[in-house]
């Protein structure tokens, strides 16, 4: 193509308006807009429980994707991503600072910036998406969503993974958009949402092209929502009846060697009353001690249960073997955080695959005894069980089971879901206190039980212990920060939503093909 005068100058013309551009942006004062971008991720909490506020998930990441439209540096992307990130963790995940500070017995302003740290931290994963944004891909609402899902799935497993804060939960009362969650999981809901953001965003602009899509995904979770498919269907035996037993043991004294018999006593005194239902289930760690050390106890509740012909589920730390220390290679033996049923028609072991950082292993053991004395003093850290772990079998029915924080993987928990009639999870939110931490929590349950077409039954120490069906809704919640029983009943339900089969590939899959579509229009402009 011959180069002529005029074309040369029609070039010269353009790429002087891009630089002016870019330079105007880049002489724009930069720390409003890091306020505005933190402040917007901040904000983002009022979206999840308590408060439910599902309009902010669409405002949040709108602010966003329009502080990253003009032309930018790469750096000036990076800082308006990172603390967009620090916001929303730094607030999002600020029920840390209680067992920070009130039981690891940090000092408050440490317990302060250990949390910006973490906010800090986590802030690099929009940090990394916008410079993504900015650089590689076209800068519009699907190669925008792309990138969001991609960091929710990154957040899953790097840096042994917090998935925490996804965008998708916070439509978890909403079956208008649950509607494709047990197709594509709650990922899935975070891709529409925030496509959705960015769209309005370009209708601001009078760039409309986009409501076209964001409107048929819309329609499309509605149509699914009104015709209600049937993903899993009921398995046609009786329900079973069920306590789930909410001991209420303060978290200073759940450990103490000396409250241990006490803490025994609790539990089995509030059982009591409910030997002859079906299961009895016990919250994580009801049994603060090795199996090996609480068998005469395991076996007297056991024989009960077996004589009253009800099965008894509880959490107990449990060691493969006798837990001596060998001198020769520094270590205990194996142990871990596990769920085992016994009594009658009740038999099996479950081992946490999924384990909490700090709090059940330490990622960087020795190095953080000055920070956190009470936390890392003699701890030891558990072991991970096998991905690939047969159901509990409870009253003929398999049974799938999630320890606690590892409900919050939506891929480990349709895993163990398959081939089951309904579900369990146990937890200990004692560590969290009052804080939303464990609301968010059961809110990470609900959307488990959306994507798997299972029950679920939840026994928690202090709360929240709920029975939730297979449609996400709480048929029974017992109070918190009460020593009570909460009875009901299951049903069993068969059949694998598409979620259980494919998991999150498929969503993951088209997000990649999006930004790589965006990428070559990118490079081709």
């Amino acid at each position: 193509m011959r180069l002529t005068t005029q074309s040369l100058k029609k070039q010269l013309s353009v790429q002087s308006h891009h630089d002016s551009a870019k330079s105007a942006n880049t002489k724009q004062p930069l720390l409003p807009k890091l306020v505005l971008a933190w402040l917007a991720g901040a904000a983002f909490v009022f979206a999840l429980a308590p408060y439910d506020f599902w309009l902010v998930a669409l405002l949040s990441p709108l602010v966003l994707y329009w502080l990253l439209l003009p032309t930018m540096s790469n750096w000036r992307a990076f800082w308006l991503g990172e603390m967009y990130g620090m916001g929303l963790w730094s607030v999002g995940a600020f029920w840390l600072f209680t067992s920070i500070h009130t039981y690891g017995d940090t000092p408050t302003l440490l317990a302060l910036l250990m949390i910006g740290f973490v906010g800090l931290g986590m802030g690099l994963f929009h940090g990394a998406l916008a410079v993504i944004f900015n650089r590689f891909v076209a800068k519009q609402p699907l190669s925008f969503a792309s990138l969001w899902v991609v960091q929710e799935w990154l957040k899953t497993w790097l840096f042994t993974g917090f998935p925490w804060l996804f965008v998708g939960y916070a439509y978890t009362a909403q079956p208008w958009l649950t509607s494709l969650a047990p197709i594509f999981g709650v990922l899935a809901l975070s891709f529409v949402s925030v496509f959705v953001s960015a769209s309005l965003v370009e209708a601001a602009r009078k760039k409309y092209r986009y409501l076209i899509p964001s409107s048929v995904m819309l329609l499309a979770s509605v149509a699914l929502w009104l015709i209600a498919p049937q993903w899993t269907t009921p398995k046609g035996t009786p329900n079973l009846k069920v306590s789930l037993v909410q001991g209420n043991i303060p978290q200073d004294l759940k450990w103490l060697q000396e409250y241990q018999i006490q803490t025994l006593g609790i539990y089995a005194g509030l059982s009591k009353t409910e030997w002859g239902q079906d299961i009895i289930l016990w919250p994580e760690s009801s049994i603060p001690m090795f199996q090996t050390d609480a068998m005469p106890f395991i076996s007297q509740i056991a024989a009960q249960a077996r004589e009253s012909n009800t099965a008894w589920l509880t959490g107990i730390p449990y060691v493969d073997v006798i837990n001596e220390y060998d001198p020769k290679v520094d270590k205990y033996e194996p142990f871990y955080n596990s769920v085992i049923a016994l009594g009658a028609d009740a038999k099996g072991l479950y081992k946490k695959q999924n384990l909490v950082p700090v709090g059940e292993y330490i990622p960087f053991e020795g190095m953080l005894d000055w920070a956190l004395p009470n936390l890392m003093s003699g701890t030891m850290s558990f072991r991970s069980g096998s991905a690939h772990q047969a159901p509990l079998q409870v009253k003929n029915h398999p049974v799938g089971v999630a320890i606690c924080y590892e409900v919050a993987y939506p891929d480990t928990t349709r895993r163990n879901a398959k081939n089951t009639d309904f579900l369990l999870t146990v937890s200990n939110d004692a560590w969290f206190g009052t804080s939303a931490g464990p609301l968010q929590h059961l809110q990470m349950v609900q959307m488990r039980s959306i994507e798997t077409g299972r029950w679920f039954m939840r026994a928690t120490n202090t709360g929240v212990t709920a029975i939730i069906n297979d449609k996400g809704n709480i048929v029974a919640k017992a109070p918190a920060f009460e020593r009570t029983v909460l009875r009901g009943e299951i049903q069993s339900r068969v059949g694998n939503t598409p979620f259980m089969r494919w998991g999150s590939y498929p969503i993951l899959a088209l997000a990649a093909l999006l930004l790589l579509i965006s990428w070559l229009i990118r490079k081709t402009r």
